[in-house]
Order: structure tokens, then sequence, then C-alpha cells
């Protein structure tokens, strides 16, 4: 179990981020037109799992621009933004944001995604995802994890960028 926080009172979450230099476990997410998306369908491929609550919140919706930005000028990389929002919620935040770099990646239908250790199991945000950045290698290592301390803060966009170099 690992711990945030929500407006500075702590968060625990059901395991912990897969550890870097691990093999990335699988997953499997659902797209925007409800199409599959695993790990093992983007193999050979460098990811960026930017994952969040709710493209609802400021904060989320701010790190999907911010990603959107880095990754298009990331070669060979995919960038999933992951939340349990419908995918057609987030497909819509997409479109009317102009985010083209950046993959809307729903874990609402699976669990198989409660292996990245990010699922919140209790305070307000219960049953959400933590926010958290994993970055995997094209041979599907993790070079790069992190759990943000606080719900409300941003991700290190520049420490998880500069995993990829």
């Amino acid at each position: 179990m690992s711990t945030t926080a929500f407006q500075g009172t702590p968060v625990h979450t059901v395991g912990e981020l897969p550890a870097v230099g691990s093999q990335a476990p699988d997953f499997e997410l659902v797209g925007k037109d409800l199409s599959t998306i695993t790990l093992k369908s983007l193999r050979g491929r460098r990811v960026v799992l930017n994952i969040f609550p709710s493209l609802d919140t400021g904060v989320c919706a701010t790190s999907v621009r911010t990603f959107n930005k880095l990754a298009a000028g990331l070669d060979n990389t995919t960038v999933l933004a992951v939340s349990k929002d419908l995918p057609f919620a987030a497909e819509r935040f997409c479109v009317a944001e102009g985010i083209e770099n950046v993959v809307p990646a729903s874990a609402f239908r699976k669990h198989s995604f409660s292996n990245y250790g990010v699922l919140m199991t209790d305070g307000p945000l219960a049953g959400l995802l933590a926010r958290s950045v994993v970055v995997i290698d094209e041979n599907g290592t993790v070079v790069y994890n992190q759990l943000v301390p606080e719900i409300g803060n941003e991700p290190d966009y520049d420490d998880a960028v500069a995993a990829l170099k």
C-alpha cells in the first residue's frame, strides 16, 4: 500500500507503483472508440502513463494539456491519459481542448489496471486513480514512476520526460 494525500489528509492505494527497472505489468484500458488498449499492443513504443482521478478537475485537465504539448516532441512515444472517466467524456474533453498527442484511456471497465497500485481505497476520492506517472521504455521496462504526494499537485513533467532520454 502507498500513501498520497487529498487536501492534506492521507489517502491509501491498493498497492505500489511498478518499481523502476521492473517489467511493467500489462493492462487493459478502454479507448475513446471503446477499443481495447493494452501494454502489449504498444510494445516497441515508449509509453507514458499520465494517471489521474478525473478530467473534471483543473489539475487533471492541466496535466493532460501539458503532456499533450510535451508529447509533440517525443519520438516513438505514446502518452496515455488514464482515469476512470468514461471514454466519451474523455474524448469530448480532448476534442474541445485540441488534444491530439495524448490518447485518452479509461480504466472504468476492467480492474486489470489495479496492478499498477494506484486505486485509492479511502478518502473522498476512493475508487478513483491516484495522480501518478509511470514511464515505460520500448522493451516494457519501467524507467520512471511518481506517485504525486498531494492529489491536488501536478506531476513532475520534467523528470518524466528526462526518463525518456
